[in-house]
């Protein structure tokens, strides 16, 4: 089935018209803001998170969310929420999910949500909007979108398994990440790296490949071509290194 079209940051209203799929009648549909009552009463069912009414406000009208719901028989019974991010505008936490080489325009998919009705599961719902998701950001017009990712509960076994199944990956353990009921809950960050995309490299050629790639892209090109001298002359015969606290100084031999 071809993925519904969305157009992020887009002014026009998403289309509510159902398009039917061929598995076991479900229909597929962005959310509109007469779901809001419906939506609410779905996550209250799967998540133990209270979503203030604002955040319900946002993900069925701005179009800046890929918010697609799954319907049987014209009832929602699952959907999904993401957005795409810019690299630069991620969280601390969330950094290091992207190869910071890829580039200043380097985006990524995240999952604020994906939630299935209870009496649904198992019957491929949750597959059909995360491929549905899948093939949207992996198309030529979002190429710049670099990784999938996600927060989940380590307690929370079924969706991490039915994620590693969609070849999502463990990449960080977030201690004390979610506040639920006045109790600290760890965390994972989960991904999915697409359209070239990849995890940081350490290694001295990936860090003379992101100063270039910051030569040719950034106001700062003066001071990334000097970090380029100075790396290449770390390379030079009659250079060495001495390390210092933990930070290391160049020091010049001439004969």
């Amino acid at each position: 089935m071809a993925p519904l079209r969305w157009y992020h940051n887009s002014n026009s209203e998403a289309s509510s018209k159902p398009i039917v799929t061929n598995i076991t009648n479900l229909q597929l549909r962005f959310l509109c803001p007469a779901d809001i009552r419906d939506v609410w009463t779905l996550c209250s069912e799967c998540f133990p998170i209270e979503y203030p009414h604002s955040w319900y406000e946002e993900i069925t009208s701005n179009p800046k969310f890929y918010s697609l719901a799954a319907l049987h028989e014209g009832k929602i019974v699952g959907i999904i929420v993401a957005e795409i991010k810019e690299y630069i505008r991620l969280s601390q936490e969330d950094r290091d999910i992207i190869s910071p080489c890829l580039g200043s325009a380097t985006e990524v998919g995240y999952i604020l949500s994906l939630a299935v009705n209870r009496n649904y599961r198992r019957n491929g719902v949750a597959s059909l909007l995360l491929d549905n998701l899948i093939a949207i950001f992996t198309t030529k017009e979002y190429s710049c979108c670099k990784a999938i990712f996600l927060h989940v509960l380590t307690t929370n076994t079924a969706a991490i398994r039915f994620y590693e199944r969609k070849n999502f990956r463990l990449h960080t353990f977030l201690p004390y990440y979610y506040f639920i009921r006045g109790k600290c809950k760890d965390g994972f960050t989960y991904v999915l790296y697409i359209n070239g995309g990849h995890p940081p490299r350490n290694g001295f050629f990936e860090n003379i490949k992101y100063t270039l790639r910051l030569a040719y892209e950034s106001e700062a090109a003066l001071w990334a071509w000097e970090k380029c001298f100075w790396i290449f002359q770390w390379m030079l015969p009659g250079t060495r290194r001495i390390v210092v606290d933990n930070s290391t100084a160049i020091v010049m031999q001439y004969s």
